[in-house]
């Protein structure tokens, strides 16, 4: 058996962004948001936020109308915990190989390159 992992799927990350601004959603504000953006069912959002809830990552209450799902962690952690995965997973837990590839097929505009900096220099 897999050990948990704290990654999300392409689906349930796009819908983790939909309710991580709002700090609640039911499954009809999720629908119309990922509606407006592309073609959806409704059934498939209602299934992956039911997902989610197994997995740990929503808490669903009953609303006044329909139930009401809330995010169990922050975006921030999670996504962090995402990052150290894919960096332990795909870089053998070095950031440095990463960062490289970033600059070398992206590359920073000048204000990406000062943050970047000042970041730097704050850990020293």
């Amino acid at each position: 058996m897999r050990p948990k992992s704290d990654t999300l799927t392409g689906q349930e990350l796009e819908i983790m962004k939909v309710i991580w601004p709002r700090g609640q959603a039911t499954v009809r504000e999720v629908y119309d948001e990922l509606r407006s953006k592309r073609a959806v069912a409704y059934t498939t959002v209602q299934t992956m936020m039911n997902i989610l809830e197994t997995k740990g990552h929503l808490k669903r209450e009953p609303g006044e109308k329909a139930h009401v799902y809330a995010p169990v962690r922050p975006q921030q952690i999670v996504v962090r915990s995402m990052v150290r995965e894919f960096v332990n997973r795909v870089f053998d837990g070095s950031a440095r190989p990463l960062l490289v590839h970033l600059l070398k097929e992206k590359g920073l505009t000048e204000r990406e390159r000062r943050e970047l900096q000042k970041l730097l220099d704050k850990e020293e």
